[in-house]
Order: C-alpha cells, then sequence, then structure tokens
C-alpha cells in the first residue's frame, strides 16, 4: 500500500466505538474513500482507562480503513472528549503598532486572552476566536488593514486534562501513527453537520454518544459555549438490560432495533422477544415497556443539555434550533421529544459537504470522524505529537506482518 500525501485521516476514538475515516484531498473539496470501525472496550465516558484495548480498537478501524482506500496511514486528526474538558470565553487586548491593524497585533490580542488562570493539571485544547473590537468598534470578523490604537479579541478557550489528553496521543502512537491533533469532538462534528447559516443565525449540536453528550453553542458565526456530559447511549443500554433482564449485548441489538425514545409513536399491539440470561426460553414483552425505560432516560440527558445551553446564555438566539448527532441520534422519536423539551426545531445531523463514499458514512453515527476530516483540511495539523522510539518498532513489526501475510 503507497503512503499519499493528499489523505487527512479521522480518528473517532468513541466509548462504544473506535472510527477511522479516509478523506482524499480534491479540487472541489474531500472525497471519502476509506471507513473503519470496531467495538471500543478501552474507554469510559470519553476517558482511556485501559491503553491495552484503546491500542487493539485503534489498530483494527485502522486496517479495515487502509484496506477499503488501498493507502497507508501515517498520521490522524483523533478526538476527545469527557467530563474533564471545559470551555471559557477570555478578552485579550493590545495596543496597535503604526495605528494600523496587522497579523502582528491580532498574533499578540489572541496571545492576551490566552493568560488565563489554568491549574497544572490542565492544558489547552484549542483558542477559537469569536470576533475582535477595534477602537470600541466591535463585531469584526477580519481587523487586518482596520484604523486603530486599541485592538481587543475575544476567544473561546478549551481547555482538557493533561493525562487523558497524553493517553489519547499515547494509544494512537502504540500503533505507529502520529497525531496531527487533538480535536474536541462537537467541534469537529460541527464541521460536518451545520451550514454556516445556521452559525449565523445560531445554532446548538449535541452529540450524544456512547458514555458522553457533547454539547456546542454558536452564534454570529462563532463558537460561544461548549461543554460535555458524562452521560450517553450506554445508559439507555444498561437500563434495558436491567429492565428487561436480557444480557447487556442483547440489550443493545433490541436498543437499536426496536427502541424508541417517544412512547406516543409506539403501536399499542408491538410485541419484541426478549433473549434471557441463565439458558431460560426468550420472553415476549410489549414494545411500549422498552418504550417507557427509554424514554426517561433520553428525556433526562436532554434536560441536561438545555440545563447546559440556558447556563450558557444564548438559549434565545439559537434561531435555527438543535441539530442531534452521534450513535443515540438515530433513536426513534427522539427528535419529537426534543421538540417538546427545547420548544424549538430539532433536526438529526447528517455529514454534509463530503464526496465518495457519501451512502456509507450518511448516519449520525459518522459525523464526528467525517468531521475530524473537514477539521484536517481548514486548519492543517495544528502540532505534530511525534511517534515514540517505541510506536517505530510496532511499525516495522506491523510491516513485517503484512510482508508474511502476502507472500504466504
Amino acid at each position: 500500500m503507497a503512503k499519499r500525501s493528499n489523505v487527512i485521516v479521522g480518528l473517532d476514538i468513541g466509548t462504544t466505538k473506535t472510527c477511522a475515516i479516509v478523506g482524499e484531498v480534491t479540487d472541489t473539496g474531500i472525497d471519502i474513500i476509506g471507513i473503519g470501525s470496531h467495538p471500543s472496550h478501552g474507554l469510559r465516558k470519553g476517558v482511556v482507562v485501559n491503553i491495552d484495548s484503546t491500542v487493539d480498537s485503534i489498530k483494527r478501524a485502522v486496517e479495515e480503513a487502509e484496506l477499503m482506500s488501498g493507502t497507508e496511514i501515517g498520521s490522524v486528526f483523533t478526538g476527545i472528549a469527557g467530563g474533564h474538558i471545559e470551555g471559557v470565553n477570555s478578552l485579550g487586548i493590545v495596543a496597535v503598532k503604526g495605528r494600523e491593524v496587522d497579523e502582528d497585533a491580532v498574533q499578540r490580542s489572541i496571545e492576551a486572552a490566552k493568560a488565563v488562570a489554568i491549574p497544572l493539571d490542565r492544558e489547552i485544547l484549542h483558542i477559537l476566536p469569536q470576533y475582535f473590537i477595534v477602537d470600541n468598534q466591535d463585531g469584526v470578523k477580519d481587523p487586518i488593514g482596520m484604523s486603530g490604537v486599541r485592538l481587543e479579541a475575544k476567544v473561546h478557550i478549551v481547555i482538557g486534562a493533561v493525562t487523558s489528553i497524553q493517553n489519547i496521543i499515547k494509544s494512537v502512537n502504540r500503533v505507529g501513527l502520529n497525531v496531527n491533533g487533538v480535536v474536541l469532538e462537537q467541534l469537529a462534528s460541527s464541521e460536518a453537520v451545520l451550514s454556516q447559516d445556521e452559525k449565523e443565525l445560531g445554532v446548538a449540536i449535541i452529540d450524544i454518544g456512547g458514555g458522553t453528550t457533547d454539547i456546542a453553542v454558536f452564534a454570529e458565526g462563532s463558537i460561544k459555549h461548549t461543554a460535555v456530559l458524562s452521560l450517553g447511549g450506554n445508559y439507555l443500554t444498561n437500563d434495558i438490560a436491567v429492565g428487561l433482564r436480557t444480557p447487556t449485548n442483547e440489550a443493545e441489538k433490541i436498543k437499536i432495533k426496536y427502541g424508541c425514545a417517544y412512547t406516543p409513536l409506539i403501536p399499542t399491539d408491538d410485541t419484541i422477544e426478549v433473549p434471557s440470561v441463565g439458558g431460560r426460553n426468550p420472553r415476549k414483552v410489549a414494545r411500549q415497556i422498552l418504550g417507557e425505560i427509554i424514554e426517561p432516560r433520553v428525556e433526562e440527558i436532554l434536560r441536561l443539555a438545555h440545563r447546559e445551553i440556558i447556563k450558557s446564555g444564548y438559549e434565545d438566539l439559537l434561531a435555527a434550533g438543535i441539530v442531534l448527532t452521534g450513535g443515540t441520534a438515530i433513536l426513534e422519536g427522539i427528535t419529537e421529544l426534543s421538540e417538546q423539551i427545547f420548544n424549538m426545531p430539532v433536526r438529526r445531523g447528517f455529514p454534509i459537504g463530503i464526496g465518495g463514499l457519501t451512502d456509507v458514512v450518511n448516519s449520525p453515527l459518522y459525523a464526528t470522524g467525517v468531521g475530524l476530516v473537514l477539521y484536517g483540511l481548514k486548519n492543517g495539523p495544528e502540532r505534530l505529537f511525534k511517534k515514540s522510539e517505541g510506536s517505530v518498532i510496532s511499525r516495522i513489526v506491523r510491516k513485517i506482518k503484512k510482508w508474511f501475510l502476502e507472500f504466504f
């Protein structure tokens, strides 16, 4: 397999699944040319708790993506989530030299905004400019070339736990890959599912994954608030397993096949077959009972997300409403329940603005993976997290294994 320079890879390391998506840069944008997915067992609530299991999941997903795309993967953009993530808004003020704003003044104002008190165990992940103020003229998107003596930068800073970031990087390095950037998951998802018009009007994206629910609020074209809730689709699975007395893996299948988050949509005569534990015979259960287990938990997650949006202070500015994405957003009835809770328009977020294997990735499941590819296209490598010596050895071992498979 050849290594190509015009390829960007997004690696979504989730609590439930690890997904690698390969995008090829074209004249018109990006084409998805490969996808690999594997169940994830090494994370809990978005945070690595078992490095070996995480490494194995990444390895399987990357190998599958390499096989489909026919490309050797060398580096990736990877997502990060978890309760340790925190977003704060900050303001930086500088004097303008020569009375005209240049690139240097913009960088100095952003650096000044970075000067916030951060605990020693925390690290800045992103500094996202919102707007600039030139001599009390606010709402300026690009101040370069403007006349003025004082420049202020309003930015959103995303902070994460150093150890959690390092564990993600370490897991990827152990597979023999470089990390081009560690990206906040809801920021990546927003690249894939939101239009610029929605960001200008005001929109909130709620990415409900397996272990976490990631929230990002946009208004006036920029990100205003981010938050991560340590609740997700796995809680529904556990509730179903306990409520219907069935193994967890069967509960997951039942959730995907028959789950509904809004009981009025379930026909009263619908029944489902529930496998039992300990070799007992399967039982027939009314689907309404399943709905009564799922609905309160989904409502709890959505109400917590609603509370977070109210806390941001931008609830009244969300003219474009709410966009739900992530695996749990596939649940039947979730948009109807959300519209009741938020009292505003709600839609599911599907990846947009891509070519290639669009039918394969056309699901909220792949929003973060596709978003990481689009983020990579837009921003390029922020900082290259180099492979450790051990990962170079593991890459050589991997190549030798491939040669053996080819020739023997």
